[in-house]
């Protein structure tokens, strides 16, 4: 019963989780009437894809405020930790 309670929470913090956090993993947004107001549907990794999606509606793309590409950890780099 106690697994069953923690599973529910998870799935429910996951449901809430805000947009934001996925808006930041791609560098461009599709915005205009039909994607309200804030940052848009930013999930589209080139302007192109972009353009293509916004191509026949009222619609614009632009840069996502949200995405670094410097974020997250970097496979390439060694670590500097001395144990």
């Amino acid at each position: 019963m106690r697994s069953a309670v923690v599973a529910l929470m998870a799935v429910a913090a996951c449901a809430l989780a805000p947009a934001t956090a996925s808006a930041a993993n791609f560098p461009y947004c599709i915005k205009g009437c039909d994607y309200g107001s804030g940052p848009g549907d930013c999930s589209f990794a080139t302007y192109q894809q972009c353009q293509a999606t916004a191509s026949g509606r009222v619609a614009y793309c632009a840069a996502n405020p949200y995405f670094s590409a410097n974020a997250g950890p970097s496979a390439n780099k060694v670590s500097r930790l001395r144990y």
